[in-house]
């Protein structure tokens, strides 16, 4: 089994850990639809690449279960999702970037930005500890909160919480959730829920909005208690 250096591994193998950690978060393997459809390629393409990702000691494949990385891969993904959010959290809070549009600024600059830049970046920034749209900074040692939190959508009425993060794949949704107030922080309330998928009215900042359950389902909430 051959062990590849850092400067070996392509940004295409890169982008494939990060999208299988994100996968594994659910709880399951990593399906090769669902790393298809993440990363917005085809399944077929997604084959060869698992083939050559197991061969290089980053993953492990059992036929028709899907994969899921070792401590290798593992590594090599913590330390790109440390880049990506350290940039992004730079991107907003020194050179004053929305929220929404730092995820693509990210995903171009993460690759090429070297180990003591994202370091430097985090430590003008204090050491954070969460990215601009709530998910937590891996530290340099690889260490991750991986508390999982429920999603707005699965909560029901009189439920209350804190918008632990925010899904930031998606520009524009992140911009109408920023206006409605439901961002990091803020204290929400769930008040009622429409029958038959019906919107979700959501109390916060003191007044009530209505949100669509796909919406809803991007926000992840720490409830209180």
């Amino acid at each position: 089994m051959n062990t590849a250096r850092r400067d070996d591994y392509t940004a295409p193998v890169e982008d494939y850990l990060k999208a299988i950690y994100a996968l594994e978060r659910s709880g399951s393997s990593a399906a090769t639809n669902d790393i298809a459809q993440r990363l917005a390629i085809a399944p077929a393409s997604v084959s060869g690449m698992i083939r050559r990702l197991a061969d290089q000691g980053l993953l492990e494949h059992e036929r028709y279960k899907g994969v899921r990385l070792t401590d290798a891969g593992r590594r090599v993904a913590l330390k790109m999702i440390r880049r990506h959010r350290i940039i992004e959290t730079y991107l907003t809070q020194t050179l004053g970037y929305p929220w929404d549009r730092v995820h693509d600024e990210a995903e171009r600059l993460e690759h090429a930005a070297s180990d003591e830049l994202v370091d430097r970046m985090a430590a003008a920034l204090g050491e954070p500890d969460v990215d601009p749209h709530g998910d937590p900074i891996p530290t340099r040692d690889g260490v991750i909160d991986e508390r999982i939190h429920r999603t707005l959508d699965q909560l029901p009425p009189g439920e209350r919480g804190r918008v632990a993060s925010v899904s930031d794949r998606d520009g524009a949704r992140l911009r109408y959730l920023g206006e409605l107030g439901l961002t990091p922080g803020e204290e929400v309330e769930v008040v009622e829920r429409a029958p038959f998928d019906g919107p979700i009215s959501v109390r916060v900042r003191g007044a009530i909005c209505q949100i669509g359950r796909g919406l809803a389902a991007i926000v992840r909430v720490e409830v209180a208690g």
